[in-house]
């Protein structure tokens, strides 16, 4: 067993299983990946993210060398079922569910919504990396049945969604605010006028909250906090604003306790 490295994370008894929102504390990167850089779609030296993921992990899991499984994100609307650690390479996949204890479902983010569920009579669990473009495609209507097909009932499931970039800091432009009316009227409510005329602000918390609770997921915790304005967060569009070259990753675990 590994000695178990305790790193800043947050969690809920709302979820009754193993499972944090880790930030970008802790960990052994440098530089713009300070510190616990979690993502290999960066530039950071490999070892150093191999090395922040088992910090992750093992903090999770009590320092049972437990495998992090996390996809290679593509802002879509795909769920795949995950039944053993895969040797190859990531599925292309923005959600993910198991039954299986002992594997640790990991979605990467930085300013996009991660998003964290469990149906404890069922004893399934479920990740989803929800950014705009995969909330308003369905990512989170698709992991839930996802988990349904492992027993899960919608009754049942508890969703807990992460620190992620608020509707304060995040801007975005007209041709945004037009594509996610045009695939969903209802989500005019979640748009704020902007600074300028032609921009707005957008709630992508409470956007991926009301997704959920149309599909049946009603019982929800949000974690409020927002990645651009709090350092303690990666945050992809604080890094843009900053003129600096890349960005890290922080890791949203879950598993179900061996």
């Amino acid at each position: 067993m590994t000695r178990t490295r305790t790193v800043p994370h947050l969690a809920t008894p709302f979820m009754e299983c193993p499972h944090g929102f880790f930030g970008r504390r802790g960990g052994t990167s440098r530089g713009v990946y300070d510190s616990l850089n979690c993502g290999p779609g960066s530039a950071d030296i490999p070892a150093r993210i191999a090395e922040n993921r088992r910090i992750a992990a093992n903090c999770l899991s009590g320092g049972r060398d437990t495998p992090l499984l996390s996809l290679y994100q593509v802002h879509g609307d795909r769920a795949v079922t995950v039944q053993k650690d895969w040797a190859g390479d990531r599925p292309q996949a923005d959600g993910m569910v198991t039954d299986r204890p002992g594997l640790i479902l990991g979605i990467l983010t930085a300013d996009c919504a991660p998003v964290l569920l469990h149906d404890p009579a069922a004893g399934v669990i479920g990740a989803a990396h929800a950014g705009w473009k995969g909330a308003l495609t369905g990512i989170l209507e698709a992991t839930a049945d996802a988990m349904m097909s492992l027993g899960a009932t919608r009754e049942n499931i508890r969703a807990a969604i992460g620190p992620a970039i608020s509707q304060t800091s995040y801007e975005v432009g007209r041709d945004m605010h037009a594509a996610v009316l045009k695939c969903d009227s209802q989500a005019a409510d979640h748009f704020a006028d902007g600074r300028d005329e032609d921009h707005f602000q957008f709630d992508l918390e409470g956007y991926a909250a009301r997704r959920l609770k149309a599909a049946g997921v009603t019982r929800i915790w949000c974690a409020g906090i927002d990645t651009y304005q709090n350092g303690d967060y990666f945050s992809y569009r604080r890094c843009t604003h900053r003129g600096e070259t890349d960005y890290g990753r922080q890791v949203s675990a879950i598993m179900i306790a061996p």
